[in-house]
Formats: C-alpha cells, structure tokens, sequence
C-alpha cells in the first residue's frame, strides 16, 4: 500500500504504551477500554491515565476510584 491509497477506519481496539503527559500508539485501533469501567474511549478522546499501571481511564472520577481516593461528603 502506498500513501495515495484509502484505508478504512481503524477498527477495534487500540494498544497503547502510555507516557508521562503523553501516549504511544503501539497498535492501531479505534479505542481503548477504562481499567475501571471496561468502558470503550475512542483514542483521540483518552485524556486520564496511569504511567505505572499502563492503564486508561474514561474519567477522572473513574481514575480515583481505581486509586482508592473517595469524595468526602
């Protein structure tokens, strides 16, 4: 395939090596899934991650739910 020919979308899920304010796609794909949730986060949505853990997460609650932080009521 050279660049002049179409592709179609990427489909499935994304393999990712996550970086320190910044990420890797290491496999092509349309999502990644929440290590919290299993909920599906499209790549070009992915804002909330863990370095150490090399886990995605679809939202900042879902982030400190997985760290053990809980809201003070």
């Amino acid at each position: 395939m050279n660049r002049f020919e179409r592709r179609g979308p990427v489909q499935g899920e994304a393999v990712v090596e996550y970086l320190d304010g910044d990420f890797r796609v290491v496999k092509p794909g349309a999502f990644v899934r929440c290590a919290v949730t299993r909920q599906q986060i499209p790549v070009d949505e992915l804002r909330y991650w863990d370095v150490d853990l090399q886990e995605a997460y679809a939202s900042r609650e879902a982030a400190l739910e997985r760290l053990g932080v809980t809201r003070k009521s």
